[in-house]
């Protein structure tokens, strides 16, 4: 099996720019004025004004809504999972298109094996992510359902339960992003395909957009506003 220092140091430099980008987002100072953070004040400042409001089916529809496009992710990784599969049992036929080009990019049948086997296991922790959130949902769908009515807005608790939603929701909303992370990198490993230098490349070009949309958007502007 051919597997170069430059394949090595490509994966590494992939993962280590992955996990750098996900802890600063998450567990830093910095992390806490990104688009995410922002949106999470917005999370509970929902929750409160619910309490307003003895009608709640707007509240539900929304949630639905969420529910939805978090299942529809959910299924997306799972046919990316297929299609890796796919793509791992036609090696021979995939070094065979490689081989027809007019430079040599293709590796070894064991390598190109080791390339798909890391993109099924990116895909695979997205639909647990994708999983585990929409699960986080229903239960934010149930403790929506169980809001005190508006006459007890003022009590100890309804603000307990402002506190208890909004963080269970949180918790959702954060692995959703991690599945979609998962997703943006997932992008970035298809470099690793054609080239560890391409690997390189689009590794820094998927931080650089995922950053940009985080910290740097119009949309990051909108809510600071």
């Amino acid at each position: 099996m051919r597997v170069y220092l430059v394949d090595i140091l490509a994966v590494g430099f992939f993962i280590l720019e992955w996990a750098v980008y996900a802890i600063t987002l998450e567990h830093s100072a910095y992390g806490r004025d990104s688009l995410s953070a922002r949106m999470h004040v917005y999370r509970e400042v929902w929750i409160r004004r619910m309490l307003d409001r003895e009608a709640r089916m707007l509240d539900m529809q929304i949630m639905a809504s969420l529910q939805n496009g978090t299942a529809f992710f959910a299924s997306t990784s799972l046919l990316a999972v297929g299609g890796a599969l796919a793509l791992l049992r036609s090696t021979n036929e995939a070094l065979d298109v490689l081989k027809a080009l007019p430079i040599d990019i293709g590796p070894s049948p064991a390598l190109w094996e080791i390339k798909c086997v890391g993109l099924i296991l990116i895909f695979v922790y997205a639909f647990f992510k994708f999983a585990w959130a929409y699960r986080l949902f229903n239960y934010v769908a149930i403790l929506l359902g169980s809001t005190p009515p508006a006459s007890q807005r003022d009590t100890p608790l309804a603000e307990a339960h402002v506190i208890r939603t909004t963080r269970v929701f949180e918790s959702a909303g954060r692995h959703f992003n991690r599945g979609q992370r998962a997703f943006f990198f997932a992008l970035g490993y298809l470099g690793w395909f054609v080239s560890p230098w391409v690997l390189f490349v689009t590794t820094a070009a998927v931080v650089i957009v995922t950053w940009r949309r985080q910290f740097a958007s119009t949309a990051w502007r909108a809510m600071g506003s």
